[in-house]
């Protein structure tokens, strides 16, 4: 069975037979499998009244354990995106009632931010949906071919520098 990228493949190699595009085919593959999930994530959320980064920020604060918090900081390196853009979506969650913000008390220049009782409820009942949807759309893959491609991908994102901080030491 052929997919999109095979068909972009066979152009290539029509027209630049003197270049292997393959790796075209591996990283083509994850990009489009990436906006794909993306997308199907996002309308499962959407169904919820939940936007995908609102899950992700909620997630973040509900598996970092009690107390729930994170700094502000904390929340964006793990979201990998700007502190302004994590300014702009903490604001949008505190309006809606899911996290509050407070200075801490131990570094004035470090914002907190706390899974309210209400985010926690709801983030806490998406998760176990949030599960059976992603094993949903990965169900084309056997349990063997997805501990295969988790391995191959963990492979491929060490290499590219996709590695846990390591807490700082004594």
């Amino acid at each position: 069975m052929a997919d999109n990228v095979d068909r972009l493949l066979d152009q290539w190699r029509a027209e630049r037979p003197d270049l292997d595009a393959s790796p075209m085919g591996v990283v083509g593959r994850v990009q489009r499998a990436s906006r794909l999930l993306e997308r199907r994530l996002s309308d499962h959320f959407a169904a919820r009244d939940l936007q995908l980064w609102e899950f992700d920020i909620l997630a973040t604060l509900l598996r970092s354990g009690p107390p729930y918090r994170l700094t502000a900081g904390d929340l964006a390196a793990s979201s990998m995106i700007t502190s302004g853009a994590i300014t702009n979506r903490i604001d949008r969650l505190v309006a809606r009632g899911l996290v509050s913000r407070e200075t801490d008390p131990a570094n004035r220049r470090s914002v907190l931010i706390t899974l309210t009782g209400a985010g926690h409820d709801l983030v806490d009942q998406a998760m176990a949906d949030h599960v059976a949807n992603e094993s949903r759309l990965i169900g084309a893959l056997g349990p063997r071919e997805q501990k295969q491609l988790a391995d191959l991908l963990r492979t491929l994102l060490t290499a590219l520098g996709d590695t846990p901080e390591r807490p700082a030491g004594p």
